[in-house]
């Protein structure tokens, strides 16, 4: 590897680490165990702390790819609790409020998710990175200040319903860069006349790469230990 001249590389990201820690890390890894002084990297697509999947990494001349793998269409696995919400759409924050389940099928389920099928509209999360009058959303979110964030418009290619075990439902997404699955299941539950929130959420793919292909921090730190061993000695 010469990251360096630039290397493509596909993580499994940790849950509860940003997608900067991870980045943080690699770079770290890479300087000091290499003894590289400097080096450029950053990632493809951020991933949420509570998310795990597939992160891609680019370093040195690659990095001029991060635009272009940036807009690879995405798969998730999302878990979602139907009848509560959190204002993060995750559990990042506490349940502030509980709906009525008792109305809901798998059938509606399944009939509902086909609504969000194509192009749709969508309203990022407060808590999220999106830019508003120069700054992060979640700024304003975190301080209790209220914020006007316009919806996007975004594809969704796939979504099917995987497992149906109230008040908890497991769905697979396909979907164009931008996508916010915590505001999807924001809007899946209000659609069922309900509310929800994620659970959980891993990215098992972007284009073609899949997080069976992807590698741990682990992985990669005992790669870099293992170029370091390979290095001649210098007299």
């Amino acid at each position: 590897m010469n990251f360096t001249e630039g290397e493509v590389l596909y993580f499994n990201k940790p849950l509860h680490w940003t997608s900067f820690d991870l980045v943080n890390k690699a770079r770290t890894m890479i300087k000091h165990t290499l003894g590289i002084k400097k080096i450029k990297i950053g990632h493809a697509g951020t991933l949420d702390p509570l998310a795990t999947g597939v992160l891609i990494v680019c370093t040195g001349k690659c990095t001029k790819r991060i635009e272009e793998l940036q807009y690879h269409t995405k798969e998730y696995i999302a878990t979602m609790r139907l009848g509560a919400t959190t204002p993060s759409f995750d559990l990042e924050t506490e349940i502030d409020a509980t709906y009525p389940t008792d109305h809901i099928t798998r059938e509606l389920v399944e009939n509902v998710l086909q609504q969000f099928l194509g192009e749709i509209k969508q309203i990022p999360p407060t808590f999220s990175a999106v830019k508003v009058n120069g700054k992060r959303a979640y700024e304003y979110a975190r301080k209790g200040d209220e914020v006007e964030i316009k919806a996007k418009t975004l594809v969704i290619d796939e979504i099917e319903l995987l497992e149906y075990d109230m008040p908890t439902i497991k769905v697979r997404v396909v979907c164009s860069k931008g996508t916010y699955i915590r505001a999807l299941a924001r809007d899946i539950g209000q659609a069922l006349n309900s509310g929800a929130h994620l659970t959980a959420l891993e990215r098992t793919r972007i284009g073609d790469i899949k997080v069976e292909d992807c590698i741990s921090i682990d992985d990669f730190r005992a790669k870099i230990d293992e170029m370091k061993a390979q290095m001649p000695i210098a007299e």
